[in-house]
């Protein structure tokens, strides 16, 4: 999956979606997609990272208590 490094324009292959779907995990592997030689891996930031639409990520990607809201409604 490619996403887009928001400060520099540059694509970036996800190495492990694993690391993108956890919301605990703030960072990511990824490959740097510029110039005609592939980049070494390297490690980016989730949240300065978009879909190449311009999008931003799904908050469930993101933050891991992004439902605490409804555990809270439930336990009254």
């Amino acid at each position: 999956m490619y996403l887009k490094e928001s400060a520099s324009g540059h694509l970036v292959e996800v190495i492990a979606l694993s690391d993108l779907f956890d919301p605990y995990q703030t960072e990511l592997t990824g490959r740097s997609h510029y110039g005609e030689e592939a980049q070494d891996p390297e490690r980016f930031e989730k949240r300065s990272l978009v879909f190449p639409s311009g999008e931003t990520l799904p908050r469930c990607w993101l933050d891991p208590h992004y439902r605490d809201h409804e555990l809270k409604r439930r336990t009254s």
